[in-house]
């Protein structure tokens, strides 16, 4: 996976390169009166608190940012209470008596501080602020004076806390209920959270939030570590020794107005004073309470911490969504007080920058995608608001005249009154100037009739007076003289100007050529790196679909190995099955060859006996035959108890008598009669009845352990378009495993058919009266009175063969 970003600073980059690319332009906006918004985010142990402040010998961006303020307005600070900070998020210019009392009046608490400069530094932090590169903003207006303001707050299970008020620190800690609320204790007074509101020009700010101002960096940092930093909420998890778990904002604030037009002291109008602002936002990380086992207010903290950063992401998802696509989704700032505290910044006011810190850890692979993906989608949205700056109309430079002018006046007063205990000095020019002109004589006058002394003093006046004129001339020739080089140096500086305006503007339209193809080519390499993960992500999925396909035809070719498998063995159990039926109907044809010889026997026999009573009537004389006795009842019987079908009787020489039924062997057996839904009933004239059976639509243990004997009634369509029931019969036995199984013994058909189709025996043409007498008599008993008889297995008629009763 690959996301893109602005810039990316590998493991061994140092705090300063990372603060001239980041920090340091939001520095110089804020000295220009812009605002500027920093954010470090990233999973928690990602290293996001040693980012903003260092560690001891290179200090981390918050020291860099404070050193390279004083570095650059140092000079031009105001003093202490010049400025004065409102209730409402604005700024007040005091006058310096104003300023001198509250000095005097903070002088005379009973706690004084002391001065930044006679303070100790810590050593715990004294060398995170150590910075040695002096960095400096390059515009810096001269002409004002500015003070600084530090203020630190934490956002904690959604509620604003003010880490540099002053309250007393008790040992006891609150006891929370379930309501996110401290429990009533009496020894334990929870610090008041504050409340957002929005001022005038409708930014948010922290109401009552105490607000210090200071005068150098080791004042500004010790603000913030001493009495901010050791109240910040951290504790002990699985995943982070000391992990944040409050937002902190550290807010920097610049209020700066001109000097007024004498360059000496502030312009008392509150319009023309700027006050701007950089936030400084270290945040919490984001954590899973499956991985840091967070219990009790631990898991009610991450809980928070991360919906605040659920709401952070989906503001500015909105945001991106209305930029994209021209909605006007209203962004839900309010969910969330960290969001609302910067709503300003997310409509504009100001830039926004954030740093994403990784821990390159295979636990939190996931997370830091999540992470990464949200910051790439960051840097998409683009929300601009034009800044009204208030004009000042004053003549700028006031502030280095008011210096030359109070250095040259001073010196002026040294020459004229001269410095106690000076020295001899070298003469100034006037002093030159006036010892040119001629001495003049002695003024005194001692008698009043004294006609020498005033016309020498007049005379010497007067010549005076001649090389003043021609001074001021010279002077005056020189002045002309000086105007005439001053406008030929003008002139020249127009045209060089002209020229080089001339090839500025041939520069800026080979740099404006350059943006527009440097911008086509940014979009060409959009286009082409969308492309490219278009087509990764389809051979992704051809490659899923490959092993999809590759899984799936190992399991058809699986299932086809077990298919041949269970055919060759269903071939060789059937080959079994051909076998031992071919040996069991070659059985049954000669059983059946060796029947019907035994008929044809018997029809010869029956014949021979016929041609036998013939031949004895008709070799008999015709007047001495008798009527014809009838026959014998028994023989008659036993002729026509000649079988008609292909089965044979029993023996030859034996009377067949009638059969009677055979009494069924499971007379006394119960049945499981199982006749499917489909049944269709049937006219034939044999209909099944089975006494005691259990009628069931389909077969089931419990009905199967109550009987002995199984009937299923099966119909088809015969070959003649008849209906043809088929009663299939079968034992009940039960098996090792405790359940019950069918082995089916016979089978009998029911079929009904027309008798249109059966054909009589007719008799010839040419009868014989003998033989036609008894020949008319037999019939296809087989289409009058076919009875089917039931078998058992083994039987020597074999299964399914269908015997026929004695005509009646």
């Amino acid at each position: 996976t690959q996301y893109s970003f602005k810039e990316v600073f590998g493991t061994l980059v140092v705090q300063k390169e990372l603060f001239d690319v980041v920090a340091k332009p939001l520095v110089e906006d804020l000295i220009r009166g812009k605002n500027g918004l920093l954010f470090t985010y990233g999973v928690t142990g990602s290293g996001k608190t040693h980012t903003m402040t260092g560690s001891p010998g290179d200090g981390g961006l918050l020291p860099r940012c404070l050193a390279m303020i004083f570095n650059s307005i140092g000079p031009f600070q105001a003093k202490r209470f010049v400025f004065k900070l409102d209730d409402k998020n604005g700024v007040d210019v005091q006058s310096e008596v104003e300023a001198l009392l509250e000095r005097q009046r903070r002088e005379a608490l009973p706690t004084p501080k002391t001065p930044a400069g006679k303070r100790q530094l810590d050593p715990e932090f004294a060398d995170m602020i150590d910075v040695q590169d002096h960095c400096r903003a390059e515009e810096v207006d001269e002409d004002n004076v500015y003070g600084v303001f530090v203020s630190y707050i934490e956002i904690y299970n959604n509620y604003i806390y003010d880490l540099l008020e002053e309250a007393p620190c008790d040992s006891i800690k609150p006891k929370w209920n379930n309501c996110n609320t401290p429990v009533r204790n009496g020894d334990f007074v929870p610090p008041q959270s504050k409340i957002l509101r929005e001022d005038q020009n409708h930014n948010m700010y922290v109401t009552g939030c105490t607000e210090v101002e200071v005068k150098s960096t080791e004042e500004a940092f010790e603000v913030f570590w001493r009495a901010g930093q050791k109240k910040r909420r951290i504790a002990n998890t699985q995943l982070n020794r000391e992990s944040s778990r409050s937002h902190s904002v550290f807010i920097i604030k610049l209020a700066q107005a001109p000097l007024d037009a004498d360059g000496d002291n502030v312009l008392q109008e509150k319009e023309q004073i700027t006050l701007s602002q950089l936030s400084l936002v270290d945040l919490a990380g984001s954590e899973r309470t499956n991985r840091t086992k967070a219990e009790g207010n631990r898991l009610r903290e991450a809980g928070n911490i991360n919906q605040s950063l659920m709401t952070l992401r989906t503001c500015i998802e909105v945001l991106r969504e209305n930029q994209l696509y021209g909605t006007n989704k209203m962004v839900p700032y309010r969910d969330s007080k960290l969001t609302h505290l910067f709503k300003n910044y997310f409509d504009g006011e100001g830039k926004v920058r954030m740093i994403v810190c990784v821990n390159p850890k295979a636990e939190d692979y996931e997370e830091s995608l999540q992470v990464m993906r949200f910051a790439e989608m960051t840097q998409e949205v683009e929300v601009a608001r034009p800044l009204d700056r208030p004009l000042c109309g004053l003549t700028p430079g006031r502030r280095l005249r008011n210096q030359a002018f109070r250095e040259e006046l001073s010196r002026k007063l040294e020459l004229r009154g001269g410095p106690v205990g000076a020295g001899p000095e070298e003469p100034s020019a006037a002093e030159l100037f006036f010892q040119s002109f001629p001495p003049l004589p002695s003024c005194e006058l001692l008698d009043i009739n004294d006609d020498q002394t005033l016309p020498k003093l007049i005379e010497a006046l007067e010549q005076r007076h001649k090389m003043r004129q021609m001074l001021a001339e010279e002077f005056g020739k020189n002045v002309l003289a000086f105007k005439t080089m001053l406008q030929e140096f003008d002139s020249s500086v127009a045209s060089k100007e002209n020229y080089i305006q001339g090839k500025l503007a041939e520069k800026e339209k080979t740099i404006t050529g350059q943006r527009t193809e440097l911008e086509r080519l940014e979009k060409k390499i959009k286009t082409l790196e969308y492309k490219i993960e278009i087509l990764e992500k389809t051979a992704t999925i051809y490659e899923e679909d490959k092993r999809n396909l590759q899984q799936e035809l190992e399991s058809k070719s699986q299932k086809l190995q077990r298919q041949a498998s269970d055919k060759r063995r269903l071939e060789a159990r059937l080959q079994g099955m051909v076998t031992e039926t071919s040996l069991k109907w070659e059985k049954e044809c000669e059983r059946r060859v060796a029947a019907k010889q035994l008929e044809m026997q018997n029809k010869l026999w029956v014949k021979d006996e016929k041609l036998k009573q013939l031949k004895a009537i008709v070799t008999e004389p015709r007047a001495e035959r008798p009527e014809r006795p009838e026959r014998p009842s028994r023989e008659r019987e036993r002729e026509k108890a000649l079988p008609r079908s292909v089965s044979p009787s029993p023996a030859p020489s034996a009377p067949v008598a009638p059969l009677r039924p055979r009494r069924s062997r499971s007379a006394g057996e119960r049945w499981v009669d199982h006749r499917p839904p489909s049944h269709v009933p049937t006219e034939t004239l044999l209909q099944p009845r089975v006494p005691r059976a259990i009628t069931v639509d389909a077969p089931s243990e419990r009905a199967l352990a109550r009987c002995d004997r199984y009937l299923l009634t099966h119909q088809e369509l015969a070959s003649d378009g008849e209906i043809q029931t088929k009663l299939i019969k079968g034992d009940v036995f039960k098996t090792r495993g405790g359940g019950q199984a069918v082995q089916f013994t016979d089978i009998e058909t029911l079929k009904q058919e027309s008798p249109t189709g059966r054909k009589r025996r007719s008799s010839p043409s040419n009868p014989d009266p003998a033989g036609d007498a008894a020949d008319s008599e037999w019939t296809d008993v087989e289409t009058r009175c076919s009875v089917a008889v039931e078998m058992r297995a083994g039987s020597a008629l074999g299964p399914g063969f269908q015997h026929h009763a004695q005509p009646k």
